[in-house]
């Protein structure tokens, strides 16, 4: 009778491939839409969400936040809310659950989150990640919605056309002296420089300017990280 020898033991099954989760966020009450879209893995945190965001949409985090999720608030400690220490994984979110984040409670900053889709990670590509998004990040500390829209259309209030015909102006001034060798008026030089300033100022009430490299290089230096705790 053929000797029997012991069967071969099994490897081990490969680590099961991370669950990877792709949300749509975006700035609520704004038109032309802020947004950003986002793939983290399922086992991040709120927390850890919460500094994604951050990075993603261009804030700074000086400010309380707080997640709702069917009726449950998680967030900063001072606002009372429950901890934000929880996977993203037993959140039981489904492929269309939205749910709401906001920014600068005094603001506040209201984003809706939707969850687009549920996938196994890529290889060789790291998460967190932004795939896409639109929009200038409005400036901190701006006065919310309301005070964002009007710093936005600063660009057409009469003082800033003003500005344009000074700067017009003395760009017409300037062709003819050089024609005629007359000097350049001190005083006109000093006009334009206080148009010029003025208007470095409007361009930053546009907000900061959405860069999806420039995201995905904070990202892939945990940035996030740094920021998810970060409070003044």
């Amino acid at each position: 009778m053929p000797k029997r020898t012991p069967s071969e033991p099994k490897a081990p099954d490969p680590s099961p491939t991370p669950k990877i989760l792709q949300f749509k966020v975006w700035l609520i009450g704004l038109s032309p839409m802020i947004w950003r879209r986002v793939q983290v893995p399922a086992s991040m945190t709120l927390r850890e969400l919460h500094g994604v965001l951050q990075v993603a949409m261009g804030w700074e985090s000086i400010h309380l936040f707080q997640f709702t999720l069917r009726a449950q608030r998680f967030g900063s400690l001072e606002v009372a809310a429950r901890s934000p220490d929880v996977p993203l994984s037993e959140l039981r979110l489904r492929v269309g659950t939205r749910f709401r984040y906001e920014y600068d409670l005094n603001g506040p900053w209201e984003h809706e989150l939707r969850l687009e889709s549920q996938h196994e990670a890529a290889r060789g590509r790291s998460y967190p990640i932004c795939l896409d998004g639109d929009g200038s990040c409005p400036p901190e500390d701006c006065g919310g919605v309301p005070g964002f829209l009007a710093r936005r259309e600063a660009w057409t209030t009469p003082e800033t056309r003003q500005d344009f015909a000074v700067l017009a102006d003395f760009v017409d001034q300037l062709a003819l002296k050089r024609s005629t060798g007359a000097l350049i008026d001190a005083e006109e030089v000093e006009q334009v420089r206080e148009a010029l300033e003025r208007f470095e100022v409007r361009q930053g009430w546009q907000g900061k300017p959405f860069s999806r490299e420039d995201v995905n290089e904070r990202l892939s230096k945990t940035k996030y990280l740094d920021l998810m705790h970060q409070q003044w």
